[in-house]
């Protein structure tokens, strides 16, 4: 039996569309443009992809 999660699937969705880029200072930024105000800064860019994606989820 497959269980189906709707709001998982948004949240990979919407991680596929996030942009991320490197700031002058060397950390990355990473937003999602179908979702204003989700952002998300850290030290790399593995870190700034779990803390978008915790963003969203909150």
């Amino acid at each position: 039996m497959n269980t189906h999660f709707i709001l998982s699937e948004y949240i990979d969705e919407a991680m596929s569309q996030a942009d991320y880029d490197k700031l002058d200072d060397g950390t990355f930024v990473g937003k999602i443009p179908a979702c204003k105000g989700v952002i998300a800064f850290a030290l790399t860019l593995r870190q700034c992809e779990d803390e978008l994606r915790s963003t969203l989820e909150d």
